[in-house]
């Protein structure tokens, strides 16, 4: 599988992770457009996952004091199952060990997703609440 993970670094590539969540959590998971699309799109790294030359995933990293906020993790139901999210969570960590800027990494987990979370490292730390009318748990995970 050729599998390609980058940076967003201009406004087509933007669109392609903007798309990859109207389709994830918007259209999938009837998240409303106005809480998945904010204003913090402008103060993230976008990651754009691609495979076979085609957009697959995406995800958003904000720094936040001493840690990273690792955001809107998503790939095409398509491409779901094959490994894509670990290798694009990866990534990141990777990126962000590199940098040394952030001694943790957290991120808001639907209630689903946290044992996928939990075989990267990280954590529960808090207890069951809503977003977006869909149940989460908050993780964190040391990066140094």
């Amino acid at each position: 599988m050729n599998i390609l993970i980058n940076k967003a670094s201009n406004p087509a590539d933007m669109q392609k992770c903007f798309d990859i969540r109207l389709k994830v959590f918007v259209h999938g998971q009837n998240v409303p457009l106005e809480e998945e699309i904010d204003d913090n799109d402008a103060v993230s790294d976008h990651y754009l996952l691609h495979v076979a030359n085609a957009p697959a995933g995406t995800a958003r990293v904000r720094i936040i004091d001493d840690y990273a906020k690792i955001e809107r993790v998503a790939v095409l139901e398509e491409h779901q199952g094959k490994g894509l999210g670990k290798e694009l969570l990866l990534r990141i960590l990777t990126d962000l060990k590199q940098k040394n800027a952030v001694k943790k990494a957290k991120l808001s987990s639907q209630v689903y997703a946290i044992p996928f979370y939990e075989k990267l490292g990280f954590l529960v730390c808090s207890e069951v609440y809503m977003d977006a009318n869909i149940p989460h748990k908050d993780m964190v995970l040391n990066v140094l």
